[in-house]
C-alpha cells in the first residue's frame, strides 16, 4: 500500500513536471528566435529612410527583408468621406500580418477622380486623399512604395499623355508609345514627377521627398515599348527619368517598375522567358536595371497569364522558382542590387483554381525569399497582388482577396512576416504586432 501511494505520488508529480518541461522548451525555442522582439516597448513608430547597401535593404543600419501587398486603390477611395475609413483598415490588417511595405499607386491622369486633370493641373481634394494615405501608412508603421505612372489604360496611363499631347496640337504620334520619346510629353512627366516629389503633405506637414514613410519611388508599372523591340527608346526614357527623379530627391530609392523580362540579345531569352513574346516588348531586364540611378531591380511573377496555354499547378511552380532564382542570381552576379518581387499572384480563373493552389504559389514566393534572407543573398523581398477590405468588391480583380477573411493564407503570411524577422530582427515599426503574431 506505501509503495503504491509513492507511486501514485510520483506519476501524479510527473504529470504535472512534464507538460511544464514541454511548455518551458517551447518557450525557450521562441524566445532564442524571437526574443530580440519582446524588448520592443510599445511606442510611436519610428521611421529612417531606407538605404541600399549593395544587395540588400538596410534601416538604422540594419539589414531587412520585406514582406508587404499591393493595394494599388488606396488614393481613390481616400477621396470620399465614406470611403476614407478603409484606407485605415487596410493599414491595420496590414500591420497585423507583420506586413512592412505596401505597394500603391500615386497617379490617376485624367480618369474619374483623377489627381492630375489634365498636364501640370491637379485636383486638390485628390492630393489631400494622396497626403491622408501616407499619413495612415506612417501612423500604422508602413511603408509604401509608390508608382508614378501606367503603362496600362487603368487610371489614366501612358494613353492619356498622349492624349493630352495630340489634343493641344504638339504631338509627335498618337502611338500610346510616344509617351517614351515625344519631348512635349516627357515634359509633362517631369512636370508631374516634380510636383508630386515636392508636394508638402497637408496632413504631417512633410514634403514627399523628405518622408522616410515612402519606401521607394517607382517610375512606371509594367513599361512595355513594343514600336521598339530593340529597347534603346525605353532605356533612353529610363536614364532620362530616373537622373530626373535623383536630382530632386536623393533621399529616396527608386526603381523602375519592370516586369522582369529578359531582352532579344541577353542569354537567359530563350532559357528563362515565359515566351519568345517577351523579347519583343522593347524592355530588358538587366539592361534597364543596371543603370545607375535605378537602386533596386523590380520583378513581377504571373505563371498563368504569361503562358498562351494551360499549365498545370506544378508547372507553374517550377516556373514561378526558375524565373525567381534566375532574377537572384542576377541581382548577386550582374546587378548587385536588391531584387524586389512588387507583384506575384495567380488568378482564381485559372483552370481548375481552388484557393489552396493559391496559397502553394505564395508559399513557392515566400519560401525563396526566406532562404534567400537566410544566405543574405540579393532576392530582397515580394509584395502579394492583391490584399482588399470588405465592402470593395467593385476594386477586386481575379487575384485579389481578403487575407484575413482566408485562414490559410493569413498564417502563412504571418509565418513570413516572423521568419523574416527572426532572421535579421524586426524593425521598429513591427513592434506592435510580431510579438502577439509570431507566438
Amino acid at each position: 500500500m506505501v509503495r503504491s501511494s509513492v507511486r501514485r505520488m510520483i506519476s501524479s508529480r510527473n504529470d504535472l513536471v512534464y507538460p511544464v518541461l514541454g511548455f518551458a522548451s517551447l518557450f525557450a525555442f521562441l524566445y532564442m528566435s524571437f526574443g530580440h522582439l519582446f524588448n520592443l516597448q510599445n511606442g510611436e513608430n519610428s521611421f529612417s529612410f531606407v538605404q541600399r547597401n549593395g544587395t540588400h535593404f538596410t534601416s538604422d543600419g540594419t539589414i531587412f527583408y520585406v514582406n508587404g501587398w499591393n493595394s494599388y486603390w488606396l488614393m481613390e477611395h481616400a477621396v470620399e468621406d465614406k470611403s476614407r475609413p478603409r484606407v485605415r483598415e487596410m493599414m491595420q490588417q496590414g500591420a497585423k500580418m507583420g506586413l512592412t511595405v505596401c505597394r500603391t499607386w500615386a497617379f490617376n491622369d485624367g480618369a474619374y477622380n483623377a489627381l492630375q486633370i489634365s498636364p501640370g493641373k491637379f485636383d486638390e481634394r485628390v492630393f489631400k486623399a494622396l497626403d491622408h494615405v501616407i499619413a495612415e501608412a506612417r501612423r500604422e508603421g508602413i511603408r509604401l512604395l509608390l508608382s508614378l505612372v501606367n503603362n496600362l489604360h487603368a487610371y489614366g496611363g501612358k494613353r492619356q499623355y498622349v492624349h493630352w499631347a495630340w489634343e493641344e496640337g504638339v504631338g509627335l504620334s498618337s502611338s500610346n508609345d510616344s509617351f517614351f520619346f515625344d519631348p512635349s510629353i516627357r515634359q509633362y512627366f517631369k512636370s508631374y514627377v516634380k510636383t508630386i516629389l515636392t508636394r508638402k503633405n497637408t496632413v504631417t506637414g512633410i514634403e514627399y521627398r523628405n518622408d522616410p514613410t515612402i519606401f521607394a519611388w517607382e517610375l512606371i508599372n509594367e513599361p512595355r515599348c513594343t514600336s521598339d523591340p530593340s529597347g534603346d527608346t525605353l532605356q533612353d526614357w529610363i536614364e532620362d527619368m530616373s537622373a530626373f527623379v535623383k536630382s530632386i530627391d536623393k533621399n529616396h530609392l527608386l526603381t523602375i517598375g519592370h516586369e522582369g523580362f529578359y531582352g532579344p540579345k541577353s542569354p537567359k531569352a530563350s532559357t528563362v522567358n515565359p515566351g519568345g513574346w517577351a523579347t519583343e516588348l522593347g524592355s530588358d531586364f538587366i539592361r534597364n536595371s543596371i543603370i545607375p540611378a535605378i537602386d533596386f531591380a523590380s520583378v513581377h511573377i504571373y505563371p498563368d497569364q504569361w503562358f498562351n496555354y494551360e499549365l498545370d499547378l506544378e508547372a507553374k511552380l517550377k516556373f514561378t522558382s526558375k524565373w525567381m532564382l534566375s532574377h537572384i542570381e542576377d541581382g548577386d552576379k550582374e546587378l548587385k542590387k536588391p531584387v524586389f518581387f512588387t507583384e506575384f499572384g495567380m488568378s482564381n480563373l485559372s483552370k481548375g483554381f481552388n484557393p489552396s493552389q493559391r496559397d502553394k504559389l505564395y508559399k513557392t514566393v515566400t519560401n525563396i525569399i526566406y532562404k534567400s534572407a537566410k544566405k543574405k543573398t540579393s532576392g530582397a523581398g515580394s509584395l502579394f497582388w492583391q490584399f482588399l477590405v470588405g465592402g470593395i468588391e467593385e476594386y477586386n480583380d481575379d487575384f485579389g482577396i481578403i487575407p484575413w477573411k482566408s485562414p490559410s493564407t493569413n498564417r502563412l503570411i504571418g509565418k513570413q512576416s516572423c521568419r523574416l524577422a527572426a532572421v535579421h530582427g524586426a524593425l521598429p515599426s513591427q513592434r506592435k504586432y510580431l510579438k502577439q503574431l509570431c507566438l
